[in-house]
This record gives C-alpha cells, sequence and structure tokens, in this order.
C-alpha cells in the first residue's frame, strides 16, 4: 500500500521542513520538500506531521479499570478505553504501568494485575487496539509483597521495562513529611490516627524489604532480558546505586543533583509531562522545566494524563529558550523509543514505521487531527 501526504509542516529529528512524506507497506519510503504532485496525494493542509508518540510510563490504565473506590470494571473493556484515549492522544507505542508490590490500602491486588496484562495480551491477539502496547512493571521495593508480584510476570514477553521505586515516607518523592501527610491523607481519606499507624508501618517495612527487594528484582530483571529504571533518585548515592544496578532510565528524579549525576552516567532522564505543562511538580520537587534549560532532560511521560505528552512537547519549546521544537518532539518519540531499544520507530526517516500524528495548534494547544500506525489509520 502507498499513501502521500503533501502541504504538510514535518518535523525531523532537526528541523521542520514544508513539504511531502510518502508511506510504502507500513513505511516511511520518501521525504520531499514542497508539494507532490501526485493527484492523489492528501493535503494536510499546513498541519504538522510529527512521528507518533512513545510513552515509557502511563498509570493511566488503573483509572479505567477502578474508576471508583471498589469498584472494578471489566478489564477488557478497561484496556480498550485505555486504549483509545492513549491513540487519541498521539501516542502509538505505549508501555502500560502495572503495579508490583502493594499495600492493604491499594484497593488492588496483584491478581489485579495480573487480570489487566491478560486483558492487554488478549487485545493485541485479537487486534482490537490501536496502540502498540508492552508492560512496566512499577515495583514498589517497600511492600512485603513485591517479589511475590513480581513473580506472576515471570515469562511474559509483554513486559519489557521495570522500574524500582520506594514511596515509603521520608523517602525520595516524600522527603518531606508535610508533602506525604497532604497526597496520601487526600487519596486515602484518613484521619490523623490512621495515618500516623500506616507511616509507621510502611517506614518498618522499608527498613526490612525494600534493600534486599530492590537487588532481588534488578537481579531477576537481568536475567530476563527486562530494562530497569531508577525512581525518584534524589540525591548522587541514589545514583550511584542505580548505575551499579544497570540502569538505563532515570525516572522523576527530584534534584538538579540527581538528574545531572544520572545523565553523567549515561542513563535517559525522564520527567512527567503534566510537570512541564503546570510548571513544577506536584509533590514540590524539581522542576522539569529546569532541566530541559540545563540540558539534562531527555524524555517525557504523560504520567497520569494522556494528552499532556504531546501538549507539553509543543508547549516545551515556548517556554523553554534552549529548547526547540524537533527537540521537545525527540522527547516524546525519538529519545523513548532509543532507551527501549525500539529502533524501528521513533522518528521520520526513511525505513521507520509510519507511526505518525497529524497536528494543528490552535490557542497554543496541540489538536492531534490524525494518528496513522504503520500507515494505517487508527485515530
Amino acid at each position: 500500500m502507498e499513501t502521500i501526504f503533501t502541504n504538510a509542516r514535518i518535523v525531523l529529528g532537526d528541523q521542520v521542513i514544508d513539504g511531502s512524506l510518502h508511506l510504502k507497506d507500513g513505511r516511511i519510503a520518501g521525504i520531499d520538500t514542497g508539494a507532490s504532485a501526485s493527484a492523489s496525494a492528501r493535503d494536510m493542509e499546513g498541519d504538522y506531521l510529527i512521528p507518533g508518540l512513545v510513552e515509557l510510563h502511563t498509570d493511566h490504565l488503573e483509572t479505567h479499570y477502578t474508576p471508583r473506590p471498589k469498584v472494578f470494571w471489566n478489564p477488557v473493556a478497561a484496556v480498550c478505553a485505555h486504549d483509545a484515549q492513549i491513540a487519541t492522544s498521539g501516542i502509538t507505542t505505549v508501555f502500560d504501568a502495572l503495579r508490583v508490590g502493594l499495600d492493604d490500602e491499594a484497593g488492588v491486588t496483584s491478581t489485579d494485575m495480573r487480570r489487566l496484562a491478560d486483558a492487554i495480551e488478549n487485545g493485541v491477539e485479537r487486534g482490537r487496539l490501536r496502540a502498540d502496547h508492552f508492560i512496566h512493571l512499577r515495583c514498589e521495593v517497600s511492600a512485603p509483597n513485591c517479589i511475590e508480584g513480581f513473580e506472576a510476570f515471570a515469562g511474559d514477553r509483554r513486559v519489557k521495562l521495570a522500574s524500582l521505586m520506594d514511596h515509603s515516607p521520608g523517602q525520595r518523592q516524600f522527603v518531606s513529611l508535610e508533602a506525604y501527610a497532604i497526597y496520601y491523607k487526600g487519596k486515602n481519606k484518613m484521619s490523623d490516627a490512621e495515618f500516623n499507624d500506616f507511616c509507621e508501618r510502611r517506614m518498618a517495612q522499608a527498613a526490612r524489604y525494600s534493600e534486599p527487594n530492590r537487588m532481588a528484582v534488578a537481579e531477576s530483571a537481568r536475567a530476563q532480558g527486562i530494562m530497569l529504571a531508577s525512581h525518584d533518585d534524589a540525591t548522587t548515592a541514589h545514583v550511584e546505586e542505580a548505575a551499579e544496578l544497570g540502569t538505563k532510565v532515570a525516572e522523576f528524579p527530584t534534584t538538579m543533583e540527581a538528574a545531572r549525576a544520572s545523565h553523567e552516567k549515561g542513563m535517559a532522564v525522564l520527567m512527567g509531562a503534566p510537570n512541564v505543562v503546570r510548571g513544577g511538580s506536584h509533590s514540590g520537587n524539581i522542576s522539569a522545566r529546569d532541566l530541559a534549560g540545563a540540558g539534562v532532560l531527555d524524555i517525557l511521560s504523560s504520567d497520569y494524563i494522556p494528552f499532556s505528552l504531546i501538549q507539553a512537547a509543543f508547549f516545551l519549546g515556548d517556554v523553554v529558550e534552549e529548547v526547540s521544537l524537533p527537540q521537545a518532539v525527540a522527547m516524546v518519540t525519538r529519545n523513548p523509543a532509543a532507551a527501549a531499544g525500539l529502533d524501528d520507530r521513533g522518528e521520520i526517516a526513511i525505513g521507520k514505521n509510519a507511526d505518525l500524528v497529524r497536528v494543528r495548534v490552535e490557542e497554543h494547544i496541540p489538536i492531534v487531527r490524525r494518528v496513522w500506525r504503520r500507515g494505517e489509520r487508527v485515530a
């Protein structure tokens, strides 16, 4: 199959050109400046064409599976709803984050996570899904059942990434107990007494389980060829530990110190797109815009708002002088694809997958008008 798009603003790796794009058999076959002479060429009306977005860390699937406390949706339906929102946000490759290691207040269990993974596999096998789906295991190493949850995914070929995280009070993301209280008391509707008991239990669990679980998950991930990510590193010591474990991606470093150290170690530094759009972290940590300005931001993730990924890509070039539009787009396409070892996608280049997004910017908001994966329209 052959398709030609013309009259487009094509975002390449280092520049934006006005031109035409030739697709053949699901791949990019030609890139030309100027209008196409073909009568069958599709007019893009001056809209942008960018690569399909690559999302390495989204917590969004659970919101469809448990839309309200103690309400559980059909997992197949939840995956389909999640996939639809992902695709219409311009994301053509997604790593769905599933939790490993859960406390009693989580509201879900390891069995629920396995059900969601099975629903993802079912959707892929039956051709129901618009985006290309992989699994990212978010491993809470401070939880007693972390290893049990991780082992439930042994041999799952869709698992490509595992992040090592510790959300116990006083650690990493929540060095400030005040920030921890605001987050968890609001999220779980705890009284002061319940919150104090919760903190004591979590800190005791962290002291007992964090270190052995971190080592065990890292060893198992390496043996299975699963890429490792650190999470919420705050100090140079955290980064050194991550590097020793063979970590490839530094997710959400909380300080400039940790981000710089991760960058120097060759890790791809990932931050949240909502942080870019809002101008700061919801936990009071370092701003992603500051990291971009300092040249130590490599990848953006939508985290909890799928549309924030494309919004941040077009927004970042406007608010950070040091970042051009091609550089910002690379943070949501080429860079995450490269970090994940997906060398067939992530940029508009000859031979790459024809994963594309047609975008028109109105009132500073990118409007996703069309999405193609491997040359076929999916949104």
